[in-house]
């Protein structure tokens, strides 16, 4: 392994994350990412002059360039590049490991990338008419693949799994109430990662829940064979349409020394890969086992997922988490340790760089534990994406605002 990485990690933040409608609502994506920006570069100590480019998920926005409208509402120079990435659901992600890339490349010193979703104000859509006289057709999802057979309804794909698997609604219940109560017992410790913004310094949606009223909540997709409801998905285990943001920054280790940057962490690798359209939800799995095979081969790192100190994975729904687990050989008590997606909520193009501020975080205050994270997430269509990241053991902290 070099002892000098190429790809140092200086800073992250993230917004809090609040349910569509609630207390994010009426800002447009670049006004949720704006302040976020503005608090990292604080954080670091970094004047805005200094980035040359933001690399910016966003999946429903509907065109245009969100990472321009962010760079320059953030007040970054006008001559900063921006590229906007829309992957759905691994668009955060895919935004960080492009961003890496334009630093290994020699096309960029210093990045900031992640993503922001404000889904409280994403565009109504509608197809254009083909024909004189068609009317316009609304829609709520586009589709993700060419045969319509093959791109099911993400709610019913999964709960077609889960019975096949035999995930019980029970069990999944059981998840999504821990990932409630571990979001609500880390939020005082999850204060240094979140920018406040409108008024709201942590997440909105967690909530205190008990078995009981997990019972009494209503079934939101079943497979057609479960004729009892024993493995159906309710309300608890699905995540909840939110708005949120979260940004990286990276740098080269030279930019480092020339602007006074104390990187906090190591960008090891990432893997973006394809899956099965029809399981979406495993795709995550896959691109988690994609990159600990490129570490390997590549000499980084020989881990086993027992291994990894901090593991996030955006779990979109309860089953999804459970599957991988299973599939991965960890125990679910070993992920999410701060509460997931299931107790955030999802800002679809965001949510992967929130899973890696997440880690980046637990690998700080994890002070005894090892120096490996992982983030990973999955997207419709069957794509996931996932990263590796070392903590510079001996790295001091950034500077205070």
């Amino acid at each position: 392994m070099n002892t000098l990485p190429s790809v140092l990690i200086a800073g992250w933040m993230r917004s809090p994350v609040a349910p569509v409608g609630g207390a994010l609502a009426q800002l447009a994506a670049h006004e949720l990412g704006a302040p976020v920006l503005q608090a990292l570069l604080a954080r670091a100590g970094l004047a805005p002059d200094a980035v040359d480019a933001v690399v910016l998920g966003n999946a429903l926005g509907a065109g245009g360039n969100p990472a321009r409208m962010l760079a320059l509402a953030a007040g970054l120079p006008e001559r900063c590049a921006a590229q906007s990435v829309d992957s759905q659901c691994c668009s955060g992600l895919d935004a960080v490991a492009l961003a890496a890339g334009l630093l290994q490349s020699g096309q960029a010193d210093i990045v900031v990338a992640g993503g922001v979703e404000a889904w409280s104000r994403a565009p109504i859509r509608q197809t254009r008419p083909r024909h004189a006289g068609e009317a316009p057709q609304s829609y709520e999802r586009p589709p993700f693949a060419p045969d319509p057979a093959r791109d099911p309804d993400l709610l019913q794909s999964a709960a077609d799994y889960a019975l096949a698997h035999g995930f019980a609604r029970a069990e999944q219940e059981t998840y999504a109430l821990q990932s409630h109560a571990r979001a609500l017992a880390a939020q005082p410790l999850q204060t240094p990662e979140i920018a406040p913004v409108a008024g709201l310094a942590c997440d909105a949606y967690p909530r205190t829940m008990t078995a009981a009223r997990a019972a009494r909540m209503p079934v939101v997709a079943r497979s057609a064979q479960d004729h009892t409801d024993g493995h159906a998905l309710s309300a608890l285990t699905v995540s909840t349409k939110a708005d949120g943001a979260a940004l990286v920054l990276l740098a080269t280790p030279e930019a480092c020394r020339r602007h006074g940057l104390r990187p906090l962490a190591q960008w090891v690798g990432s893997a973006s890969v394809g899956a099965a359209p029809e399981t979406p939800l495993l795709a995550a799995t896959l691109a988690a086992r994609t990159v600990l095979e490129r570490a390997a081969l590549r000499q980084q790192a020989r881990l086993t997922p027992g291994e990894i100190a901090a593991i996030e994975l955006h779990d979109a729904f309860a089953v999804q988490g459970l599957a991988f687990c299973r599939e991965l050989g960890l125990d679910p008590q070993a992920i999410n340790t701060g509460g997931g997606g299931l107790a955030r909520g999802h800002p679809i193009g965001a949510s992967g760089a929130i899973a890696l501020v997440r880690v980046l975080s637990q690998l700080q205050t994890q002070l005894e534990a090892g120096p490996w994270g992982l983030a990973a997430i999955a997207g419709a269509g069957g794509i996931g994406a996932a990263c590796l990241v070392r903590k510079l053991l001996h790295g001091p902290a950034m500077k205070n605002t």
